[in-house]
């Protein structure tokens, strides 16, 4: 047992657990990076991401190559607004992403057109902020990876109807045609190009170079071949012909159009396929003219050389021309023109890098799986590649080789955000090369600029969609840190290119062995997502290829070096090895202790040397996932239930006072600290200022750092103060450093959204009784002591915002207001002059949030009204009330509002800005000197005086020369913004302080220029916001909600259940020392669900209370029964927890002992608050006039032809009635029952139901007339 430094735990782990966990983060952020290559210049971008894209589509020339478009470079600006900007704006993060492009002409006739070199503008693009989502329109969204099937080749089988095994081999491109390999019943291969056109597979080959039968049997090593003389036939009499003996000669035809001799080949069969030799045929053998035959080999088996024959059988072609006519006929229903044209179209389908491409990946899996050696850059189809899948075709047919497991992770790849937003640019570039082709062509003769031909607006509305709609961008699950992490590891397999729920078998959803390491057999939801939607494990990453990897040890001659760094494996690298689990039992010198180690290998799970074993893993818990992982005691609880206590721990809603579990399992500070919702110091240093919401921190710096640094040596953090999530929790950040405290790097400056001490707290350590209590936790109910509620225990921070938007309307402009027509003053005594609630305000169901009045329409008035309007003023009835008010659920207190409005001005005003922007210029022009002039100072102390390398900028154009020295005013003269910081000495270490010093200044430079553009905006044209909206009213509303009867608690072990009773502490069941418990379960709820988990829980729980100690029990590998009992004894508390309890109704002791301890319990997001909802009158649907359902329709509860039967059965008519008529839709009758209610009269007698009506016009519809007798 050791002892953990931050936060004195003590850990249970038997195994040291040397492997850092990876950030978790890094699936979403890293992907991110990549795609635009964040921080690297020209030289050092790689062909992917972004740059791969825009590389791909240019360069764009028009229909007669005269001129030519290329891209040079990209550059991505500062952010206009901030992300709690975009947020409570509701805007989208996003930047300006400029393309620097090149438009020169290659057409002597234009002489004239000067090569023009312009930054473009491409439209904004959404950024990810530095928690790994998106921001789009004020709200935070996750690009989940998805798992698909990998590019590459599948060999699979399938059966037809009658029992025939039938073999295919499927070719899976990044982009291109599909074509797939498939035998037949009469063993006959054919290929099929994109699922529809059917041919020959020897066709294919004859049309890609295998012309002759012989070239066709040759590479697949199925013929002997023999020279043709009057000897050497006679020896072969009596054997097989393995190809056709063709005569061929060359005809004269003459074109009837130009009169020309055109040759034309032609074929005689003279002896057919499979024919035996004898005697007879020698001399037409020799009279034909060929030099060699094919026979069947007299050794080779039937088997291997019956699937080609067969299929030369079928062939309707003899030479590559007739092949590749007879492919053009089968894909374009229509003849060739000419050869050319048919050729072309096998090379534009396979072979041509436009049309068609495997991609990295393809091509990678294409290799190991044929285990070809081609270049990793050819990314098209060879004759290798297709020789290759049909020899393996030819194998597996006969049960030499085994068909591919499409469930294993080697076949499935993840496509992270990154490769998707790729995907969403080539779609976007695409279109655009479409459009700026077309003007190039139009704008012949005139001169025109490459901003002319770009329209930016294609390629946003491309990425815009993809956020907005695509399944796989998602609203982020943000009820608690846990939920952020989870949702943004999240893998899954539908989405566009991916499975339905639908069409997903069985194999599909299982757990696969691949899986280990990789993905968590635990989390998944339940429903019809079960087994599509995983979560990545702890430790696994994904490599630049797509493909999972897990971490394992390396083991040599059964030892392990536990120095070595661990090395990521794979699916694929992992199959045939020999992996120990991480538990093994090891010596101190790496060796195993055991003759005989718990081993898997592949699907094997197996008991093997130590000489036999490869791998080891690194940690018990690599199986889980980060969720999985937090269950404390998972070993000892049934999956169906962790599986549940994982995903309910996701929606455990923020505590108001937060309490880290007493029993965790150690990865507690890591979640939070990887959630990025705390402050963390960046360095040594000392608090010297702290409040409610702001934090100061002066670092230590060394005197390198202050040279290379722009930023002050006191760093300022401001806190969240009651921040709304996205489902309406809240986020409430507290200091939990004092003025004067020392911190060092990595220590946690603040607590409160879920977390205490800088660990994740999701619910709260309670004292727990198993036993029954008087039937009131029956059914898994729980019972709880008033004194949970009393302390605010369970006490959690609801945040609702309300949203109006002031439109103009034909009729005129809305307006906000607080003089609200036909509306007492006592209604609008909270608000203010914009009609806005005031802050602090307790509001309740029907109180104004936001007064708005709407302009009404109406007939012109007469003279008559127009002068007594002149006399009297304008009427009150011009106007209607549209202000929003509270609903039942939003009672609270008013905790935030905002007003945006577009600025809408004369020119008197805009006179007025003008000399307030050219303000704004000079004092930016003056930041931005001093900011270089500070930058040439730091320069010139590192590196004044040597002499240059060379400095060039980024289009490789030389700032400095070599060997000029470096001198203030040569530094003065760059533009630091566009210079290559890279190299500019021979010496090393002051190239990367220059390096570091000028990455430094850009940083601070664009902080500064985006807040001096943030600053011209807000002059200029006011607030951003939506198309149509003039001016945004928001208002935040607080609700402190109790738990409370119907709320929804549960354990991390699957262990849920609704509050049924609050019962006071006195009537609680206590202890022999008075101490009543806080919570009651059922003991039944334990058995049957076997999650045992919780009891070891619960009694190591109550030791650590007693001891004032915490503990971490890593998942398979927490703390034995012996070592909890050994906590137990020591804080002289029962073993197993097991002790009487006294009856606080009598005082008596019950019969017999109890499980009593501390459990951690959970309040999810299921509140009755949310839920509890009655109707008097309300809505009625439109064609029945029966009331609507559901709370959001504020609907009422159907009463259906079971409960009708019910009634019935009771004889209960008059009810029956009134139900069917009075309270439904009767439509006369209701109105009136509403009457004699509101005037205590007697209810009228019912009418006819509005549903009888739409009865009888169906009838009416279908031409039957009915009528009453």
């Amino acid at each position: 047992m050791a002892t953990t430094n931050n936060t004195q735990r003590i850990n249970f782990a038997s195994i040291k657990n040397t492997v850092n966990f990876p950030d978790f983060l890094d699936v979403q952020l890293k992907s991110f990076q990549s795609f635009f290559q964040i921080g690297t210049t020209l030289d050092e971008r790689r062909n992917e991401g972004l740059y791969k894209a825009f590389e791909e589509l240019f360069p764009i020339t028009d229909s007669r190559n005269n001129f030519v478009l290329e891209f040079i470079d990209y550059t991505i600006d500062p952010p206009r607004y901030s992300i709690e900007e975009c947020i409570s704006r509701g805007l989208t993060f996003k930047v300006p992403l400029k393309v620097k492009l090149k438009l020169y002409c290659t057409d002597a006739d234009h002489e004239d057109f000067e090569t023009i070199v312009q930054d473009v503008y491409f439209g904004n693009i959404p950024f990810m902020t530095p928690k790994g989502s998106f921001v789009v329109n004020g709200a935070e969204r996750i690009v989940v990876s998805q798992l698909h099937r990998s590019p590459g080749v599948f060999f699979g089988q399938s059966f037809h109807s009658n029992g025939t095994k039938l073999y295919s081999a499927r070719v899976i491109p990044f982009k291109g045609s599909w074509i797939e390999f498939t035998t037949d019943i009469n063993n006959v291969l054919y290929a099929y190009i994109d699922r529809k056109k059917k041919l020959p597979v020897t066709t294919l080959l004859r049309a890609i170079g295998y012309e002759s039968d012989r070239d066709i049997l040759s590479i697949f090593n199925l013929a002997d071949e023999v020279k043709v003389s009057k000897s050497g036939l006679k020896k072969v009499v009596g054997r097989k012909l393995a190809a056709r003996v063709l005569k061929s000669w060359v005809d004269d035809f003459v074109d009837e159009d130009t009169g020309e001799l055109v040759p034309i080949e032609r074929n005689e069969v003279i002896l057919e396929r499979d024919t035996i030799i004898e005697k007879s045929h020698i001399n037409e053998i020799i009279d034909s003219g060929v030099e060699n035959i094919l026979l069947h080999k007299e050794d080779g088996s039937t088997s291997d050389h019956a699937l080609i024959y067969n299929t030369l059988q079928k062939d309707p072609t003899n030479s590559e021309v007739e092949a590749v006519r007879h492919i053009y006929r089968q894909l374009r229903s229509a003849e060739a023109p000419d050869d050319d044209t048919a050729r072309g179209i096998i090379d534009k389908l396979f072979f041509s890098d436009q049309r068609y491409s495997l991609g990295h990946v393809g091509r990678f899996r294409i290799n190991s799986r044929l285990k070809l050696d081609i270049p990793i850059d050819k990314m098209v189809l060879t004759n290798e590649d297709i020789v290759s899948i049909i020899s393996n075709l030819i194998s597996l047919t006969n049960s030499k080789v085994d068909v591919d497991d499409i469930d294993h992770l080697s076949n499935r790849r993840i496509r992270t955000v990154g490769e998707q937003l790729s995907n969403q640019f080539n779609v976007g570039l695409s279109r655009m090369a479409r459009t700026i082709r077309e003007r190039m062509n139009v704008r012949d003769n005139e001169v025109f600029t490459p901003i002319d031909l770009i329209n930016a607006k294609t390629l946003s509305a491309v990425i815009n969609s993809f956020f907005g709609t695509s399944q796989l961008s998602q609203f982020m699950d943000q009820t608690n840190p846990l939920a952020e992490v989870t949702h943004k590891r999240r893998i899954s397999a539908l989405g566009p290119g991916g499975l339905t729920r639908e069409r997903a078998g069985f194999e599909v959803r299982d757990v696969h062995y691949t899986h280990y390491g990789r993905l968590c057999p635990i989390e998944t939801p339940e429903g019809p997502n079960i087994g599509l939607i995983s979560s990545l494990a702890v430790f696994a990453k994904i490599n630049k290829l797509g493909f999972i990897e897990t971490p394992y040890r390396n083991v040599v001659e059964g030892k392990i070096d536990a120095t070595e760094t661990p090395v990521y494996k794979s699916a694929e690298q992992e199959i045939e090895q020999v992996i120990a689990q991480a538990n093994a039992p090891l010596n101190e010198d790496g060796s195993f202790e055991n003759d005989r180690i718990k081993s898997r290998s592949e699907a094997d799970y197996l008991i093997a040397e130590p000489s036999k074993v490869t791998l080891m893993d690194v940690a018990p818990n690599q199986i889980a996932s980060i969720a999985a992982s937090l269950i404390p005691f998972l070993e000892h609880d049934d999956a169906n239930r962790a599986l549940m206590g994982s995903n309910m721990m996701r929606q455990a809603v923020p505590l108001l006072r937060t309490d880290a579990p007493i029993v965790g399992t150690g990865l507690e500070p890591h979640v939070a600290r990887d959630s990025r919702t705390m402050i963390n110091a960046e360095g040594e240093g000392k608090v010297t200022y702290v409040d409610a919401n702001t934090i100061k921190v002066t670092y230590t710096k060394t005197e390198e750092q202050e040279l290379v640094s722009f930023d002050e040596a006191e760093k300022t953090y401001s806190l969240t103060k009651f921040q709304k999530t996205n489902q309406r929790t809240c986020i409430n950040i507290q200091p939990i450093v004092r003025v004067g405290d020392k911190v060092t790097k990595g220590q946690v400056l603040c607590d409160g959204y879920a977390t205490e001490n800088g660990e994740l707290a999701i619910g709260r350590n309670l004292k727990v009784a198993f036993m029954p209590w008087k039937g009131y936790n029956f059914e898994d109910a729980i019972i709880l002591s008033e004194r949970v509620v009393r302390e605010d225990m369970f006490t959690s921070l609801h945040i609702a915002e309300h949203v109006v938007n002031v439109r103009e309307t034909k009729r005129g402009v809305e307006e906000l207001t607080a003089d609200i027509p036909n509306i007492s003053e006592t209604a609008t005594k909270d608000l203010d002059e914009y009609g806005m609630v005031r802050i602090g305000a307790n509001v309740k169901h029907g109180d104004i949030l936001i007064g708005k009045i709407t302009p009404k329409g109406e007939s012109d008035p007469t003279p008559e009204e127009k002068l007594l309007r002149a006399i009297f003023g304008e009427k009150a009835g011009d106007v209607k009330d549209a202000s929003l008010k509270a609903k039942p659920a939003n009672a609270g207190v008013v905790i935030g509002k905002s007003l945006f409005a577009k600025t809408i001005k004369d020119r008197r005003m805009k006179s007025a800005d003008k000399e307030q922007l050219e303000q704004l210029d000079v004092t930016f022009e003056k930041e931005a000197h001093a900011l270089k002039n500070i930058l040439a100072g730091k320069l010139y102390q590192i590196i004044g005086g040597k002499a240059a390398k060379g400095v060039k900028n980024i289009l490789g154009e030389e700032v400095i020369p070599k060997s000029e020295k470096f001198t203030k005013k040569i530094l003065l003269g760059v533009d630091f913004t566009l210079v290559d910081p890279y190299n500019w000495t021979g010496n090393i270490d002051n190239n990367l302080l220059v390096n570091t010093t000028i990455e430094n200044y850009i940083r601070k430079y664009n902080d500064i220029y985006g807040e001096h553009r943030r600053k011209r905006f807000a002059i200029t044209i006011g607030d951003e916001l939506p198309n149509g909206v003039l001016q945004l009213a928001k208002v935040q509303i607080a609700q402190k909600r109790k738990v409370k009867v119907g709320d929804k608690l549960a354990g991390r072990h699957g262990n849920k259940g609704i509050v049924s009773r609050i019962v006071k502490d006195e009537d609680m069941p206590f202890l022999e020392d008075g101490t009543p418990v806080d919570i009651i379960l059922n003991p039944l709820g334990v058995p049957s669900r076997m999650n045992l988990g919780q009891i070891y829980e619960t009694i190591l729980g109550w030791a650590g209370q007693e001891l004032g100690k915490k503990y971490f029990t890593p998942v398979f590998d927490g703390a034995s029964i012996d070592q909890i009992n050994a906590e137990t004894d020591e804080a002289g508390v029962p073993r197993l927890g097991q002790t009487y309890l006294y009856d606080g109704g009598t005082g008596e002791r019950f019969a017999q002992t109890a499980t009593v301890g501390i459990i951690y319990m959970l309040k999810l997001g299921h509140l009755i608050d949310d839920k509890m909802h009655a109707r008097s009158i309300g809505p009625y649907s439109l064609i029945t006039q029966q009331p609507l359902g559901g709370k959001a329709q504020f609907g009422g509860q159907r009463l259906g032809e079971m409960e009708v039967w019910a009634l019935e059965g009771y004889g209960a008519a008059n009810i029956l009635q009134e139900m069917l008529t009075l309270k439904s839709d009767d439509v006369v009758g209701r109105a009136k029952a509403f009457e004699s209610i509101v005037k205590g009269k007697d209810l009228p007698t019912p009418g006819i139901p509005e549903s009888f009506n739409v009865l009888l016009h169906e009838l009416n519809g279908l031409g039957l007339k009915v009528s009453f007798e």
